[in-house]
C-alpha cells in the first residue's frame, strides 16, 4: 500500500501532529509506504513535489506549528471560488498515476470540498478537519482553534493594563470570517466588554452607549473583541487593499469616534490586529492531541477503504462521517445559544442592543 498525505488551504497549529502520527501508524502497524505531497493539491501535478516520509523525518513535528509538506490556498483547481472540473478530474488521474493506494487530505471547508470533488472522481480520498475559525459542522472541534483562542485569549489579558491605565477603548481584531467562535471564547475568556461577530449584525450607537454605561460606573475603559467577519446592521463588510477579508476594527474606531465627537465626547481608541499570529507557534497540548488522534483515525480509514469520509470529534470521541455532510453547512454561533446568553448574563455586550 502507498499512502498520500498533503495539507490544504492555511496553516494551523496541529498540522505537523498530524502528518507524523498517519505516518506513524501507517509504517509502524499498517506496515505501508507513506509519501507527502508538498504545496497543497497543486503538489500533484509535479513528480519532483511527491517525497517519501519516514519515521526519522516526522520525529520531534509535535510541538512544531506550520506545516513541514507546505501548504497553499490558491490553485489551478479553483478559480474565483468556484472548481474547475477539468483539473479536478485532471488531479483525480494524477493521483492514481502517483500510485496512492489512498490520499488524506488535511484541510479546512475550501480544501474538504476540493477532497470531496476528488472523491466524486474516483480518488481514494480521506479528509481530516482543519481550521482554527472552528466552523466545519459534525465534528465539535478543530485543531488548531484551541492555539488561536490562547493567542487571542492572552493579547486580550495583555490589553487590559495598558487600557485601564490610559481610559482608552481597545479594539482587538480576531480571526472569523464567517462565524464568531474565536471572538466569542477569546472574548469571555480575556474579560471582554463588548463582543461582535458576523452572527449578530451590531449598531455604532449600541456600541457607545455599552462604553458609556461603563464610564457611568466608574471603569473608564472598555475591551472590544472583533471578529473580522462582523458587520453592522447596514451590512458592509470591510476588505484590504487586496481584496481580502479583514481591517473592520479600524472601520469600526472610525465610526465610534465620529459617533463620540457628535455627542462631544472624547475618547482615545485604538486598534490592534492579531492577524495571523494566531495561525503562528507551537500548539496547545489539547491541539496536539486532537490533532495526533485525528491522524491516527485517519490512517485507519484508508486501511479500511471508507473513501469520502473523515475523522471528527464529538464529545470525548473520534467519530466517522462522510465529507460531504461537513463541508453542507458552516457551524455558526447561535444568537440564542448558551454561550451568548450566559455571556449577556455577565455583563458583555455584542452591540445588538436595541
Amino acid at each position: 500500500m502507498r499512502l498520500g498525505i498533503l495539507t490544504g488551504g492555511g496553516d494551523a497549529p496541529g498540522l505537523n501532529a498530524v502528518i507524523r502520527a498517519a505516518t506513524r501508524v501507517a509504517i509502524r502497524k499498517l506496515k505501508w509506504e507513506v509519501c507527502g505531497v508538498e504545496d497543497g493539491f497543486e503538489g500533484l501535478f509535479d513528480d519532483n513535489m511527491v517525497k517519501p516520509l519516514t519515521l526519522p523525518m516526522v520525529r520531534g513535528l509535535l510541538s512544531r506549528g506550520g506545516t513541514i509538506l507546505g501548504t497553499t490556498n490558491r490553485g489551478r483547481l479553483v478559480t474565483k471560488g468556484q472548481l474547475v472540473q477539468e483539473q479536478v478530474a485532471a488531479a483525480a488521474e494524477r493521483i492514481k498515476k502517483l500510485g496512492f493506494d489512498g490520499l488524506i487530505v488535511i484541510g479546512g471547508d475550501g480544501s474538504l470540498t476540493i477532497a470531496q470533488a476528488l472523491y466524486e472522481h474516483g480518488a481514494p480520498i480521506v479528509g481530516v478537519p482543519k481550521t482554527i475559525d472552528n466552523d466545519l459542522s459534525v465534528t465539535d472541534y478543530t485543531f488548531g482553534f484551541d492555539t488561536a483562542l490562547q493567542v487571542a485569549a492572552e493579547a486580550v489579558d495583555n490589553l487590559h493594563t495598558t487600557a485601564e491605565s490610559h481610559d482608552r477603548v481597545m479594539l482587538v481584531e480576531v480571526m472569523g470570517r464567517h462565524v464568531g467562535w474565536i471572538a466569542l471564547h477569546a472574548g469571555i475568556a480575556g474579560g471582554a466588554d463588548v463582543i461582535l461577530i458576523p452572527e449578530l449584525p451590531f449598531s455604532i450607537e449600541a456600541v457607545a452607549r455599552a462604553i458609556a454605561e461603563r464610564d457611568e460606573a466608574g471603569a473608564k475603559f472598555s475591551i472590544i473583541v472583533v471578529a473580522e467577519g462582523c458587520r453592522p446592521r447596514n451590512g458592509y463588510e470591510v476588505y484590504q487593499a487586496q481584496g481580502r477579508l479583514g481591517g473592520v476594527a479600524a472601520r469600526v474606531a472610525e465610526d465610534l469616534d465620529a459617533y463620540h465627537r457628535q455627542q462631544g465626547i472624547d475618547k482615545d481608541i485604538r486598534v490592534v490586529v492579531l492577524g495571523h499570529l494566531q495561525r503562528g507557534g507551537s500548539p496547545t497540548v489539547f491541539d496536539r492531541v486532537l490533532a495526533t488522534r485525528f491522524g491516527a483515525a485517519a490512517a485507519e480509514l484508508v486501511a479500511q477503504g471508507q473513501w469520502g469520509h473523515m475523522v471528527a470529534l464529538q464529545g470525548t470521541k473520534i467519530i466517522t462521517t462522510d465529507i460531504a455532510t461537513a463541508i453542507g453547512a458552516l457551524k455558526r454561533v447561535s444568537p440564542t445559544g448558551q454561550l451568548v446568553q450566559q455571556a449577556r448574563d455577565l455583563g458583555i455586550y455584542f452591540g445588538d442592543e436595541s
